[in-house]
């Protein structure tokens, strides 16, 4: 019941790790299909006969405050906390083919979640989440086909996904194309006890007939080196959803329900004009999010990227997000990297704050992130990866010794003009395994 993430965790199961360091509410997921990190490296040892395996593992720490919960209706705490870790395999199988997997697990607790019930620390303060996916991709020539799938459980909401992907490359490697589709099984839960407390004994009214909700996606890119040191990147994605995207826990006040019969002053919510409802929103929706990437080398110590997106959908939100991180090398083994980005969007339609909605609404929610804001995230990570790795050490499954790689630590901080904010700390630790 991770309140922040509901909204896209049908579509972002993949990379937990990867949407708490972005802090996109309402972000799109990267290109599906891309291998985990170092991939590239490794497909390029295998390629000369040696086939090591890649590990990473990446652990990341998030907290959040803020106003504006959903579950209160758009006001109240939105503390949350949030501990993740995520293994990231890549299993060269010989010079053309490779199998990737990731698995992982977070554990998070919300304030907010608490006030389903009338028990602070009831069992919906915290919950954890588990997830899974393996991919298998074989290059062919110039074409590189994957498939894959994963699944993501936790207690009151369950999603498995398949995908599959092909890229071309150029003969002399300077450009690719890369597409990718996915499709989302997801069942939220729909017990009663999921409900508002006080909405119970209306559990027929308030609870749909299914929970279940599918998403589609497809996305496609291409990438071009233009010169020695500048590469553009395009990419567009459509993706549609469709059936239960209501959250049944979020409530929501009116401004005018004096038709409704024996409604009256909550006592869960100070100053409360009504008892509420659940949230409303339309069985569909598409999403189309555009992007723009570059990436310039000025010199060999020097990289600017820069990211620029677009996004749309029928819920009448839009959005443009700016990204830029400048990675400096500060000796041989040492990266620094700043980064910033900046998120603007406009509310969708159904949205309003507390007590702002008519009773005569057909869709209604006061969840703030689909409310109109502008937001910050300003950081920074540093990469450590000497050239013979940290240390070598033998394990039960390796014939030789594993090497530690490399170790990136990053921290940002998040800013929204609705007032919450956030704070990320990540490590990623790298290894290989002959």
């Amino acid at each position: 019941m991770l309140t922040i993430l509901l909204r896209g965790r049908a579509q972002l199961p993949f990379l937990l790790g990867l949407v708490l360091l972005s802090f996109g509410v309402q972000a799109q997921a990267p290109p599906l299909g891309i291998a985990p990190p170092g991939t590239e490296a490794v497909s390029q040892r295998a390629a000369k006969g040696a086939r090591p395996i890649e590990i990473n593992i990446l652990t990341s720490y998030y907290e959040q405050t803020g106003d504006n919960a959903a579950v209160t209706g758009g006001r109240g705490t939105e503390a949350l906390t949030d501990l993740n870790t995520t293994l990231y395999l890549n299993i060269p199988l010989d010079s053309v083919a490779r199998v990737t997997a990731n698995v992982g697990i977070d554990y998070y607790a919300s304030a907010s979640t608490d006030r389903i019930d009338d028990i602070l620390s009831s069992p919906s303060h915290a919950d954890s989440r588990k997830h899974a996916d393996v991919g298998y991709y074989r290059r062919i020539g110039r074409n590189t086909w994957g498939v894959g799938g994963g699944f993501s459980t936790e207690y009151d909401y369950q999603s498995v996904n398949l995908v599959g992907s092909w890229s071309r490359a150029v003969a002399d490697g300077s450009a690719q194309l890369f597409a990718s589709g996915q499709v989302f099984f997801d069942q939220a839960g729909l017990n009663t006890k999921f409900l508002p407390i006080e909405l119970r004994s209306e559990a027929k009214r308030f609870l749909p007939a299914s929970g279940a909700r599918r998403s589609y996606n497809f996305n496609l890119s291409y990438s071009q080196l233009l010169t020695r040191r500048f590469q553009v990147a395009l990419a567009g994605e459509v993706a549609y959803q469709q059936g239960w995207l209501s959250t049944i826990f979020h409530r929501v006040y009116f401004r005018d329900n004096a038709s409704e019969p024996n409604f009256g002053f909550n006592p869960l919510i100070p100053d409360s004009p009504t008892l509420p409802h659940v949230e409303h929103l339309p069985g569909e929706r598409l999403k189309v999010p555009v992007s723009l990437r570059l990436a310039w080398f000025p010199t060999d110590r020097l990289v600017v990227r820069g990211f620029y997106r677009r996004y749309t959908d029928s819920w009448q939100m839009t959005a443009n997000t700016l990204e830029l991180e400048v990675p400096v090398k500060l000796g041989a083994f040492f990266t620094l990297y700043p980064l910033y980005r900046y998120h603007q969007q406009t509310a969708a339609t159904y949205f309003a704050p507390f007590a702002q909605h008519s009773i005569t609404d057909t869709y209604y929610t006061s969840d703030y992130d689909l409310s109109a804001f502008t937001a910050h995230k300003l950081g920074a990570g540093v990469r450590w990866s000497p050239l013979r790795g940290f240390a070598r050490f033998h394990t039960p499954l390796g014939k030789g010794q594993t090497e530690l790689k490399g170790l990136d630590l990053r921290y940002a901080h998040y800013r929204r003009s609705t007032g919450l904010t956030a704070d990320v700390y990540t490590l990623d630790v790298s290894f290989v395994m002959p």
